[in-house]
């Protein structure tokens, strides 16, 4: 992460990294998906979430260690960072799965989603990588949204929080596909109302420091083909990873 990066991530709590899905990536990625649409949704739908992704095929378990973002997680998280969960969204028309209402902040304090610096140093929970799959252009009007506030001690403004009417202080981040958003979830965030031509296909990789973990399930690294020594660190259940640990199955 340059300096530029760390104080940018710091001052608003989200980078955008460009091309960090090669075209031949997000082509077997949205072929795969292709198929789950298929076989899961009714064609009429307007909106749907896939929670579980890694059992798609090897093009999603790849992205466990995406080398295009790694090296950030690794600053804002720490080493022995863990993926938490991950999950897909789908959006054909107007709101998506969790509707268009901001939602996180820093306030009040989340012990599995905060951020902090000190010491020249970032301190991250929760923390989102988030992929376009398609397209993303200001005039389709959806985007992901973000208050760039994340040190604000206040509680955020109930009548700011509907996107509907998306107050200006918002920041709209839009990007093509294959673009990734790597966001803290201590920063107010959400997706304003589709109208895109085509469908809005998100992937949301979400990550935690290696003690510390957002969801109620973990991993089990047995029930994936192929996953390198390094894929199976991170998808390690939360714990202080002292040397002599057995909590990986052996």
């Amino acid at each position: 992460m340059t300096e530029q990066e760390r104080y940018l991530f710091d001052l608003q709590g989200f980078l955008v990294i460009p091309n960090a899905l090669r075209s031949e990536t997000v082509s077997l990625l949205n072929q795969l998906m292709d198929a789950k649409i298929s076989e899961s949704c009714v064609p009429n739908m307007k909106t749907h979430r896939f929670v579980g992704l890694l059992d798609w095929g090897y093009a999603y378990r790849e992205l466990i260690d995406n080398p295009k973002v790694y090296d950030y997680l690794e600053e804002l998280l720490g080493t022995n960072f863990r993926l938490d969960h991950d999950y897909a969204d789908i959006i054909r028309s107007d709101k998506g799965p969790i509707g268009t209402t901001l939602h996180g902040g820093g306030t009040p304090f989340n012990p599995s989603m905060y951020y902090h610096f000190a010491d020249g140093r970032m301190y991250n929970g929760l923390t989102v990588v988030a992929y376009n799959l398609q397209e993303l252009i200001l005039e389709m009007v959806d985007s992901v949204v973000f208050l760039v506030a994340i040190r604000a001690i206040m509680i955020f403004l109930m009548n700011w929080r509907q996107l509907e009417n998306c107050h200006p202080i918002i920041t709209h981040v839009v990007g093509p596909a294959g673009t990734a958003v790597i966001f803290t979830e201590a920063l107010t965030h959400g997706t304003l109302p589709w109208t895109g031509s085509n469908e809005r296909r998100t992937l949301f990789y979400k990550y935690s420091p290696h003690p510390v973990s957002w969801a109620a399930s973990y991993y089990d690294e047995t029930l994936f083909n192929n996953l390198s020594n390094k894929q199976k660190d991170i998808l390690e259940p939360p714990n202080a990873r002292y040397s002599n640990r057995q909590s990986r199955k052996q």
